[in-house]
């Protein structure tokens, strides 16, 4: 079935395709009427009063009916049409109907084409009634017989003057229009009634008397009266009708996000304007509102007619706006609404307590007649309070409903949203795509609070917001899921492409973030799972799209895509949490011990503490693991402390006291946010009776030098103790030497990493000279970690390395198997009391 489509509006100057034809019909009827009926002069007197009577009548409106942009005015002409149909002749009713039709119109002021339409259609419709009347056989007496040929010829005049009317907002308008000024038929038919029953009545009492004349005027004044006051309350009631139907469709509304859809129709229809229009400034993280219901037009309009500069008055000094006929214009903004074509204006400011919010306008009272009046202002005025409370409502929900499904710190989506888009996009996936879900981890953010505070932290994560929502193409999803997570969501060809953009959006997040004077260096782990690979359900992506985040920090770029040995992983080390406080507390884990040599004569110069774990189940656990649980369990700080006693008790009980055995325990950089750590590790250095500089402390590069002083008074203080510190694993995380000389270390351990590609790519060997090389020039000593090749050390030993740390020379050993080490791998020739032993490489 097709669509019914609005008819197209015509222009006002078809109107005269009506308007010749009535113009003809009246000519014509009056010609039949001089024919047929002659004028005596003795009926000009009567005829002049009944003129004036017609005339006063036309000015009257008893019903006004406004259909889109035209109105239909149903006035009293009945009754002089009546008294002047009996008494004078046909031709002369015709001039004088024409006649009042023409100076009602000039009073008027209606447009050229509506004025001469309507001055025809009067012309027309007097005319026919007349020479109907004529043609009737009439009475001369004033019983029944004389009133049907009266009542005959005012209905015919009044059906011809409707349908006119309705003929030409039919041409104009569309159909639909012109059956809406039928509508009220009933009530049409019943003034017309009335008004002739009432016409019939004054000619009665005219033919008994004229001084009747007197009472008739004395009675049509109170009526008029009367009427007046009926009409008035009748439009208030019609008013408050409308108020009460534009509150309830704004209450409803309200709860769907259509408000401006109920609210401005209905405003245009209660002050029956052209144009509503609803203007609410750009506020918060609200955009500017604009939109206008034209009665022409189906639905709203973002450009409206009328000029801005009424609305802005109204909005910056928080009164109404009036310009039109009838009401004090302000002369500073009335030229530029009438250029504009405006023929009156009402503007009023939509008021949240003292704040105004916006402006409610309407423009243009329909029809050409009509006008707005002062006593309108406080019916917009009521209406505008409706809507500003309504509209607070509305957005007072709206802001709930986003609070609820965004985060409030980067506005991002939150886990309940993308939860939900997650749940759309895997019930509704295309042949040959995926459904990808990224997770970025910022690492370190923990850190970034504790030292910095909240507020750095907070800076960190609307710019990582900001960074992946620039970068992230448009047809992603992005959310904020968790305090450190973020959550990308969208359709790709393959899990492939997914970790490549992971790895594009990861790169783009670990950017150098500047704040001001701070510079913070972020870095993320990057999660993938794929639906349908990975699982279809939400939750089950979620969680192993976490699983894979974890595991992603343990890569070597920062990037992992899920599969199932890393689920298993995971919940190894979920079940391990709980035995890892149990191995410390019945002392189960071990330190191991690796010797650090000198490079040129392989001398002992200390050894790294390292711990292991072996579990009663599951056997030898991985450190990085324990490590990791120790760290999200609070475990730390005991796991600390336990790898430092046993390295501690074991340098004590070392059997080789005129060589003391230097030990070397790694640390966490939160550990050194612990303003009590310091005082802690001078008090087990006296529980052992050790010295303190037998003791190093490692750190990680990327713990001790981000870019912040906040673990400079805990290093100083271990210093003043005599405390040996290192730079652990330099060269990964991307700092500066020169950053060294402002920290209070002794030594610099070299990565790994760049040590075993020593031999085989030159960059790695240029990175290592150049450490060795600078932190010289500072004063630090260099250690090599990860030495497993003769070339290796050899190279090593060219480029002035002074230690070296590796399988090259030994593995990590448990304390037994480290003293029967030392002694079999010791130069059996006697050595001199400044010799330091010296050991032979391992086979």
């Amino acid at each position: 079935m097709g669509r019914v489509q609005p008819a197209r509006r015509r222009s006002t100057d078809h109107a005269w395709l009506l308007t010749a034809p009535l113009a003809l019909t009246a000519a014509v009827c009056s010609t039949i009427l001089a024919l047929i009926e002659k004028v005596e002069v003795a009926d000009l007197p009567v005829a002049g009063l009944l003129l004036a009577a017609a005339i006063v009548a036309a000015s009257v409106p008893v019903l006004h009916v406004v259909t889109l942009r035209q109105g239909l005015a149903l006035t009293l002409t009945e009754i002089p049409l009546v008294v002047a149909l009996y008494w004078l002749p046909p031709l002369l009713v015709a001039i004088i109907g024409t006649v009042a039709g023409l100076v009602t119109q000039v009073y008027r002021r209606a447009s050229p084409p509506k004025f001469w339409f309507n001055v025809a259609a009067t012309g027309a419709s007097v005319s026919v009634a007349a020479l109907v009347y004529a043609v009737l056989p009439a009475s001369s007496g004033g019983g029944p017989a004389a009133w049907l040929p009266l009542f005959v010829a005012v209905i015919t005049n009044n059906v011809i003057g409707l349908g006119s009317v309705v003929g030409v907002i039919s041409l104009l308008q569309g159909w639909e229009a012109g059956r809406d000024i039928l509508r009220p038929a009933s009530q049409l038919l019943t003034a017309w009634v009335t008004s002739i029953v009432v016409g019939l009545i004054i000619l009665i009492a005219l033919r008994e008397t004229p001084w009747s004349a007197l009472l008739l005027v004395v009675l049509a004044g109170a009526g008029v009266a009367v009427y007046r006051s009926y009409a008035r309350f009748v439009r208030q009631h019609r008013t408050l009708g409308e108020l009460y139907e534009l509150t309830r469709a704004m209450s409803e509304s309200g709860k769907d996000g259509t408000l401006p859809d109920a609210l401005l129709g209905r405003v245009r229809k209660i002050m029956q304007a052209e144009h509503a229009t609803l203007w609410l400034p750009a506020r918060g993280r609200h955009p500017e509102v604009l939109l206008t219901a034209r009665v022409d037009e189906r639905g709203l309009l973002d450009q409206p007619d009328v000029p801005a500069i009424a609305r802005e008055r109204a909005y910056r000094t928080g009164e109404t706006v009036a310009f039109g006929a009838r009401l004090n214009p302000d002369r500073n903004i009335a030229p530029d609404l009438r250029r504009h074509g405006v023929k009156d204006l009402l503007v009023v400011p939509l008021r949240s307590g003292s704040a105004v919010i916006g402006t409610l306008e309407v423009a243009n009272r329909l029809s050409d007649i009509g006008h707005f009046t002062p006593s309108e202002i406080p019916v917009l005025e009521t209406v505008a309070a409706h809507v500003a409370v309504a509209l607070e409502n509305s957005r007072l929900v709206d802001r709930l409903r986003f609070d609820a499904y965004h985060d409030g710190l980067t506005q991002l989506p939150n886990r309940r949203r993308m939860t939900a888009a997650l749940t759309e996009a895997v019930q509704v996936r295309a042949p040959g795509e995926v459904v990808a879900v990224l997770l970025f981890d910022v690492d370190d953010l923990r850190r970034v609070n504790e030292t910095l505070g909240y507020a750095a932290g907070d800076k960190v994560l609307v710019e990582v917001a900001d960074r992946l929502r620039a970068s992230a193409p448009s047809s992603a999803l992005v959310g904020r899921t968790g305090g450190d997570e973020f959550l990308v969501l969208l359709r790709l060809d393959s899990a492939e492409a997914a970790v490549d953009l992971a790895a594009r959006l990861r790169e783009q997040i670990r950017d150098r973030m500047v704040f001001g004077e701070l510079t913070v260096d972020v870095e993320t782990a990057a999660g993938v799972a794929v639906d349908p690979d990975h699982g279809t359900e939400p939750a089950l992506l979620l969680q192993r799209v976490e699983v894979a985040a974890i595991a992603a920090k343990s890569t070597p770029d920062g990037v992992q895509l899920f599969n199932p040995a890393l689920e298993s992983r995971s919940l190894h080390r979920l079940g391990l949490a709980a035995d890892l406080r149990g191995a410390l507390d019945a002392g189960e884990l071990e330190v191991y011990f690796q010797p650090k040599v000198t490079l040129r004569d392989r001398r002992l110069v200390g050894v790294e503490c390292l711990a292991r774990w072996e579990h009663p189940t599951h056997g030898v656990v991985a450190p990085e693991d324990f490590v990791a649980i120790a760290e999200h369990t609070g475990l730390l700080d005991r796991l600390t402390e336990t790898v430092l006693r046993e390295g501690l008790r074991r340098s004590r009980d070392w059997p080789d006291t005129d060589r003391p055995l230097n030990i070397s325990v790694n640390l966490s950089g939160r550990t050194l946010t612990d303003p009590q750590f310091p005082n802690r590790v001078k008090a087990l250095l006296a529980e052992y009776g050790i010295p303190a500089e037998r003791l190093t402390l490692e750190l990680r590069e990327d713990a001790v030098l981000d870019g912040t002083d906040r673990m400079v008074p805990a290093l100083r203080r271990l210093r003043e103790a005599g405390v040996r510190l290192s730079v652990d694993d330099f060269g990964t995380g991307y700092s500066s030497l020169s950053y060294l000389r402002r920290l209070p270390v002794h030594e610099v351990k070299v990565d790994r990493s760049f040590v075993q590609g020593m031999a085989t790519d030159p960059v790695d060997l240029a990175i290592v000279n150049a450490v060795v090389t600078l932190s010289q020039q500072f004063g630090l000593a260099v250690v090599a970690e990860g030495v497993e090749s003769e070339l290796t050390l050899e190279l090593l030993q060219d480029i002035g390395c002074q230690i070296g740390q590796g399988f090259l020379f030994s593995r990590p050993l448990p304390y037994e198997r480290l003293a029967a080490w030392v002694e079999a791998h010791a130069d059996p020739e006697p050595l001199t009391a400044a010799d330091v032993r010296r050991l032979r490489a391992v086979p």
